[in-house]
C-alpha cells in the first residue's frame, strides 16, 4: 500500500510543474503584447513629431461641426506693401528663423539618438533578466527531471536484482 502512495507523486508533480511553466508562458505572451502595443503607439507618435503634425491634425479631411453651425469665414486681411529696407530685415528675420528651426532639428535629433541609446540599453537589461529567470527555471526543470530519470533507473535496477 505505502508504495502506492508514492506512485503518482512525481507524475503529479511534473504536471504541476508544467502547469507552472505555461502560466508564466502566458504571463510573458501577454507581457510581450503589451510592449509591442506601447512601442507601436510610441512610433506613432514619433512620426507625428518628426512630421511636425499633432495627433489631432491627422483627420483634417472635413470640418466636423455641419456647416450651419460654424462660424462665419473671417474677413480676408490687408497685407500692405513691404519697403525694401523691411524686406531686407524680413529676410533676415526668415533666415534667422530657419537656422533656429535647424539647430532645434539638430538639438531634438540628438536627444532622440540618446534616447533610443537608453532605451536599447533598458531593452537589453530587460531581455537579460528575462532571459536568467528563464534559465533558472529551465536548470530546475531539467535538474528535476534527470531525478526523475535518475529514480526510474535505480528502481528498474533495484527491480531487476530483487
Amino acid at each position: 500500500m505505502r508504495r502506492s502512495s508514492f506512485r503518482w507523486t512525481i507524475p503529479t508533480l511534473l504536471a504541476l510543474q508544467l502547469a507552472l511553466l505555461w502560466v508564466q508562458g502566458a504571463q510573458l505572451y501577454r507581457q510581450n503584447q503589451l510592449l509591442q502595443g506601447l512601442r507601436e503607439d510610441i512610433q506613432t507618435l514619433s512620426d507625428y513629431f518628426q512630421d511636425g503634425k499633432t495627433p489631432g491634425q491627422e483627420q483634417e479631411d472635413g470640418p466636423a461641426v455641419p456647416a450651419r453651425y460654424q462660424a462665419p469665414n473671417p474677413p480676408p486681411r490687408r497685407v500692405a506693401v513691404l519697403g525694401a529696407e523691411e524686406e531686407q530685415d524680413a529676410t533676415k528675420e526668415l533666415k534667422a528663423s530657419r537656422d533656429s528651426a535647424q539647430k532645434a532639428s539638430k538639438d531634438a535629433r540628438e536627444v532622440q539618438s540618446k534616447l533610443s541609446i537608453e532605451e536599447n540599453v533598458r531593452k537589453a537589461e530587460e531581455t537579460r533578466k528575462v532571459n536568467a529567470a528563464t534559465t533558472s527555471w529551465q536548470r530546475w526543470v531539467y535538474g528535476a527531471l534527470a531525478c526523475v530519470v535518475a529514480g526510474l533507473i535505480a528502481r528498474a535496477i533495484l527491480r531487476r536484482n530483487s
